[in-house]
């Protein structure tokens, strides 16, 4: 059977290596492909959200059709708070109750949240299943659908436990994106624009475009891709510090949404605070030009995405949130800075007077 793909990137990574698909109408096909990957596979459980599995659950279990391959369901709650221990306990519970086996598969049809949990599931459930991500917004396609982490968060911070267990395939449907309210389509560009930040400067004039609804939002989800796949394919469980670069912004985005309460601000949009205050601190520290931060800033109003912090939430509770995060080491945070647009670099200069500094920047944007 051949598929409408538009462009195959391979993550090479030896015995974990994948393909992330990207295209349109692809939703038809996933049952052949799973079918291609496990040719004795007999169970599938497609894990969902009460928002994505009313639009697009009926197209994926119907392509198992007759493949000789059953087919279940499992819808949690939408929303961040899903993303928690116990909502891995009972979907887990559901895997037990269906008679998934280490032959099986489990399929994550939805954003981010939903990736991140049915992967840690899938890597959990009898010491490791394999997934298949089918990412449906703009932010999980170019970032959390690619690169095997996995995880779920904890009151006190976001993705403290979690592992990494590799998708055997990504299928990244741009025709997905159609069905997003303004808002999350929107937050994804906060990751688009952080790739352009740390890798590829040229790409600045793509996202543009885009903002523009001149540009090919296929061709730039693949580009983002592509970054997110080398940087990976190079340093896959965070070693070298490469991989590190992806949390550009992360650190105080991370810590904004924490205090401001899962939930209450989209990820992009906390990403894009965390943007802004990290461009600053570049701007400040390793000499980046205000061009570039201009850009950045002014690319991010352009999605109508967050550059100044809700007045009700507190530096003492961003920083509080912050010292929980997994990028301080013995007391020290490893703060992604930028040179210049495109050339990003791991610092250890970063002070919480400085992160301090620019939280207190935020409120003035």
């Amino acid at each position: 059977m051949t598929l409408p793909f538009s462009q195959t990137i391979r993550v090479e990574l030896g015995s974990r290596s994948y393909d992330v698909k990207v295209g349109t109408n692809l939703l038809s096909g996933v049952g052949a492909e799973a079918k291609l990957l496990f040719p004795n596979l007999k169970k599938v459980v497609v894990v969902t959200d009460s928002n994505v599995g009313p639009i697009y659950s009926k197209e994926v279990l119907g392509s198992f059709s007759g493949t000789g391959i059953s087919c279940e369901l499992i819808t949690v709650p939408a929303g961040e708070a899903s993303k928690a221990m116990s909502r891995a306990q009972e979907v887990c519970s559901g895997f037990t109750r269906v008679g998934l086996d280490r032959k099986s598969l489990v399929i994550a049809l939805g954003g981010g949240v939903i990736g991140d949990l049915a992967g840690y599931c899938a890597a959990i459930y009898q010491r490791g299943i394999p997934y298949l991500q089918i990412p449906t917004t703009v932010l999980s396609q170019v970032d959390s659908s690619v690169g095997g982490k996995t995880g779920v968060n904890l009151p006190e911070a976001k993705n403290m436990v979690g592992c990494f267990h590799q998708p055997s395939l990504v299928i990244a449907d741009v025709g997905t994106l159609t069905s997003l309210p303004d808002k999350e389509w929107s937050e994804g560009f906060a990751e688009i624009i952080k790739h352009a930040a740390i890798r590829d400067a040229d790409m600045f004039d793509e996202i543009q475009k885009v903002a523009n609804r001149e540009g090919d939002i296929g061709a730039l989800i693949a580009r983002n891709i592509a970054i997110k796949a080398r940087i990976v394919e190079a340093d896959e469980h965070e070693t070298t510090g490469l991989r590190a670069l992806l949390n550009f912004g992360h650190t105080l985005g991370h810590a904004i949404e924490n205090a401001a309460g899962y939930g209450r601000l989209l990820h992009g949009e906390a990403i894009s605070l965390g943007l802004v205050a990290a461009a600053r601190l570049s701007a400040q520290l390793s000499g980046l030009n205000a061009e570039s931060v201009t850009r950045i800033t002014s690319l991010l109003k352009l999605f109508h995405l967050p550059t100044e912090l809700p007045d009700d939430l507190s530096e003492e509770e961003i920083l509080s949130a912050m010292r929980h995060d997994k990028k301080f080491e013995a007391g020290r945070i490893r703060f992604v800075l930028l040179r210049a647009a495109g050339d990003a670099f791991v610092s250890d200069a970063v002070t919480l007077d400085h992160l301090s500094q620019a939280v207190r920047g935020l409120r003035n944007s």
